[in-house]
């Protein structure tokens, strides 16, 4: 059977040329990159040098880039380090309705410490108001962290507006770029951020690392405590070979981001377009204009989205409800019912989200095989 893969936001096929720059540092140069001999400075070195890649990415310096185990690390490490430097309770965090359970989970158990968390509602397109966000700010905010693309949706926030009102009252400023790395090009110093996440299995990398990029000047979070490490701010023994992956992921995404940006568009307008054309009944949920190329997230009317994933994947054919963190879960999604969703809207939407790997052969099989499921599970 054919195996059609669209479930890139969840994660991505690790590229062969990563896997190919990791293999040394599992079989040669295995040494702590902490040890002052042979085997541990040739780890450092990889080390430095898959820094300076990631760095390049997003337009930052390496010494600005402090290695973690993933997204939810740096989410965490983000929210939770630096309430923990600068703020006491009765401090205030303004974030989203829609932020990924990294950063909404943080930030409830932030609140159980005693921190009060604002949660800025959303359009229908599921994009903030500026405005809103505005009217939000008093004395007692010390940070706020809003997603730079959501996940489930694609739809791409006001980031950097929002970082410069942050900045114009003196408040440090986060961003979740996690979905949006390697798909949109990403700036720090356009954007204004002090604080963004990362996580290399979502643009072909290793899973098991990550990265929070920290603004030079700004108090370090810390989340682990320990040795030395990443300049005191990440205690632990690094995962060398995967360090080298992302930085070698971080490499091939900004050398393939134009062409990926056009080809996974162009799927993904196909798609959409053809199943508007073939089924009826059915809501693209997000901001048409503002969106990551790859996303697209529909509600197809009187079906039930689980049945659906399911037979789907009988077919071949891997797609999602939404984030693969909330798959545990009967729940409608939390980011559709903040945009207004109904509940039979949110639990009849399914997540496309395409990638380099993907065709345009994928695109018309699934086209010539959805309309027909969808008519199956109605009657």
């Amino acid at each position: 059977m054919k195996r059609i893969y669209f479930d890139n936001n969840s994660t991505t096929r690790l590229h062969p040329e990563v896997l190919e720059k990791m293999l040394p540092y599992f079989r040669d140069t295995y040494g702590n990159a902490s040890s002052i001999h042979w085997f541990g400075q040739e780890a450092r070195r990889g080390m430095d040098r898959a820094r300076e890649r990631v760095a390049n990415l997003i337009g930052a310096s390496s010494d600005e880039i402090v290695f973690t185990s993933g997204g939810t690390e740096a989410d965490n490490q983000a929210l939770l380090g630096i309430t923990d430097a600068i703020g006491k309770p009765g401090s205030r965090i303004i974030t989203t309705a829609i932020e990924h359970q990294a950063v909404l989970n943080s930030c409830r158990f932030l609140e159980k410490k005693g921190f009060l968390v604002t949660y800025l509602p959303v359009d229908s397109r599921g994009r903030i108001d500026t405005g809103t966000l505005a009217d939000s700010i008093d004395d007692d905010v010390i940070l706020i962290s809003i997603m730079l693309a959501n996940n489930e949706v694609g739809t791409i926030q006001p980031v950097r507006e929002a970082a410069e009102l942050a900045k114009s009252k003196g408040i440090l400023f986060h961003t979740d770029a996690v979905q949006a790395a390697g798909r949109i090009p990403i700036d720090v110093r356009q954007l204004g951020v002090d604080l963004l996440s990362l996580s290399g299995h979502k643009f072909h990398g290793p899973k098991g690392c990550g990265a929070l990029f920290v603004r030079s000047g700004i108090p370090g979070p810390v989340l682990i405590h320990g040795g030395h490490h990443e300049r005191r701010m990440r205690a632990g023994t690094e995962n060398v070979s995967a360090i080298v992956g992302f930085g070698q992921a971080s490499v091939l995404a900004g050398m393939r981001l134009k062409d990926t940006y056009t080809l996974v568009g162009f799927l993904r307008d196909r798609l959409e377009k053809g199943i508007l054309e073939r089924v009826a009944g059915v809501k693209v949920n997000g901001c048409p204009e503002l969106r990551l190329p790859n996303t697209l997230n529909v509600s197809f009317d009187d079906v039930d989205a689980q049945l659906l994933v399911m037979n789907l994947d009988l077919m071949g054919i891997a797609v999602s409800t939404g984030s693969a963190c909330q798959s545990d879960t009967r729940e409608p999604s939390y980011v559709l019912s903040a945009m207004g969703c109904s509940i039979e809207q949110a639990s009849s939407a399914i997540r496309f989200s395409l990638g380099a790997d993907n065709t345009a052969e994928e695109v018309d099989f699934v086209l010539n095989t959805l309309p027909e499921l969808v008519e199956e599970l109605r009657h």
